[in-house]
Formats: C-alpha cells, structure tokens, sequence
C-alpha cells in the first residue's frame, strides 16, 4: 500500500455499522461489557477491546495504527501532552527512580520537567544542537532515552532520525521522538488535536 493511501485509510477499513469511511469519533469514556467476565477479561488484557478512554479508545487507535504503518514502527502511542510522553518513556524502565534524557528538543514543558525534577524522578539534559555527537556526549550510565522532535518547535530544525537512533540503539536505549508539528500533516482532520509519538 502507498504512503498516500496509507495516510487516509491506514489502521481503518470502514465502520460496521453505517460502513462509513471516516473515522469517527468516539466522544466517551465508557465502555458496556458483554460480562463482568468479558470485563475482567478486558482489564486483564486477556481479550482485545476498549474499557475506559483514558487508557485506550477507537479514535485514537486508529491513529495509532496509522502512524506504525507509515513509520514501518511495531507499534505506535498517541498522548495528551508531551510530558506524559516523557514519562510513559521512563516508566517502561524499570532500573530505579533517577532516569535522564538527553534531549534536542527545546519545548518549555521539557524545560519544566528539568526545573522539577524531583517530583517525578526525571531529569533532562539538552544537548548543544541536535547532531547525534552532541547527543551522545550526554549519555551516561543513568541515561535511559533519547528525545527529540521531528520538527523542532521553536527553532523549527528537523533532526536526523537515522543517527539518533543509531546512538540510541548503540548504548541499548529507545529514542523517542514527538511528531506534534508533523501530525497534522499525516492525518485526516477529524483526528486532529492528539499528539502522536512513536519509541524506536
């Protein structure tokens, strides 16, 4: 399948039940369970489906879906802000309560994040510009990520993806990148207002 086709109709064939071609949206945040065992079987994450919108729902897993596809990725992670990327990034480590970032990226809420680091255990590193080398002059044996944005806001710089991945895998780390600016540009309107970012 083309990018093209892809970015249209990526992650949804139709609805089932008026067989529309657009993604609906799905304003709840609730889900009706066939069983209180179809239910735990959900919140078990014995079977596949939807139980509450905070931690999955139809929209946004079609966005989900459609990214992977278009990044070749495994799988993808749409969130709500940019820290609470930061944050999903740490909690899949498990080594201890100190994690730092080195970062080319020079949002504020990463700026934040660095000003408190003690409320989450996160601290955050900027490297001098986005080159890998200056990246990879920050990593340590405390660093549990890279971070970067596929197109830098403010400055607007676009990272090399390649040799940022290339130092993450070489120190055995993901790098995750925040695709904010870009996603507009990868999905139809009616998903717009979610963050899409992927770990590699």
């Amino acid at each position: 399948m083309k990018r093209e086709t892809i970015a249209i109709h990526g992650g949804f064939d139709s609805d089932p039940t008026t067989k529309s071609v657009a993604v609906p949206i799905y304003q709840t945040a609730a889900y009706s369970f066939d069983s209180a065992e179809h239910g735990a079987a959900l919140f078990n994450l014995e079977v596949p489906g939807y139980r509450y919108s905070r931690i999955s729902n139809p929209t946004t897993d079609v966005l989900e879906q459609r990214v992977s596809e278009l990044e070749g990725g495994v799988a993808a992670l749409s969130v709500a802000s940019d820290r609470r990327l930061v944050l999903r990034g740490v909690e899949c480590d498990g080594n201890g309560p100190q994690h730092r970032f080195g970062a080319a990226a020079l949002w504020h809420d990463l700026h934040s994040i660095r000003a408190h680091p003690a409320e989450d255990g996160v601290q955050v590193r900027f490297a001098k510009s986005d080159r890998a080398a200056d990246l990879e002059a920050l990593v340590d044996d405390d660093t549990r990520a890279i971070f970067c944005e596929t197109v830098g806001n403010p400055a607007g710089n676009v990272c090399d993806l390649e040799a940022l991945a290339a130092v993450a895998h070489r120190h055995h780390m993901p790098l995750i990148v925040d695709n904010t600016v870009a996603t507009p540009m990868l999905v139809r309107p009616v998903e717009y207002g979610a963050t899409s970012s992927s770990i590699h």
